[in-house]
């Protein structure tokens, strides 16, 4: 199911002023399990974003002729964390240096990619980028396109990595040691 990814929205329970981006860099389940808990983040949905197949599934964009990323929509409030902070954290999360692949994980729907929903949000995609680059040996491998659409990834991936992450091998041996890594590092971003 398509989306919506209007940039600004405001809630009616609470008022606050909200603001979404699309980021991918490599499996989902790492991004998304890394990102929820961030003081400011109200959601983290995992789906697919930057091919031409019209709501694809998982098996289709791991059949890697769809063209998609697999991404994670994050809805945040900036006055808690501003979009800088958000995306100085995101860079951190993978190695944004490789094209079409994290680790083992190989293809173009593990490529790094940030989907902005208008140009207001370029310039800062622009400067996180340049500041990875002080980080990382090789250069910044990352793709900085407009959001077309964003297609809602199906069910089961959705928390994938709290509800199998002491029983699937994959979150044992990759998305834990990502996650522990991003919590000891950002503590104080976490709530």
């Amino acid at each position: 199911m398509w989306r919506s990814h209007a940039r600004h929205q405001t809630t009616a329970e609470s008022g606050e002023h909200m603001e979404a981006i699309v980021l991918g860099g490599g499996c989902f389940w790492c991004i998304e399990a890394a990102i929820k808990g961030l003081k400011g983040v109200l959601e983290a949905t995992p789906g697919y974003s930057g091919g031409h197949l019209e709501n694809p599934t998982y098996e289709q964009v791991c059949g890697k002729k769809t063209g998609h990323a697999e991404v994670v929509r994050v809805v945040f409030d900036p006055i808690i964390i501003s979009r800088s902070t958000l995306l100085s954290f995101f860079f951190t999360l993978f190695d944004p240096t490789q094209i079409d692949r994290q680790g083992n994980d190989i293809g173009p729907q593990y490529r790094s990619v940030v989907f902005y929903s208008d140009e207001g949000q370029v310039g800062d995609v622009m400067a996180a980028i340049e500041e990875a680059s002080g980080f990382y040996e090789g250069q910044i491998a990352t793709e900085v396109s407009q959001l077309d659409k964003f297609w809602v990834a199906e069910d089961y991936h959705h928390d994938y990595f709290a509800i199998n992450g002491s029983s699937n091998p994959y979150c044992v041996s990759v998305v834990a040691p990502k996650v522990a890594k991003a919590r000891a590092k950002y503590a104080y971003l976490y709530e």
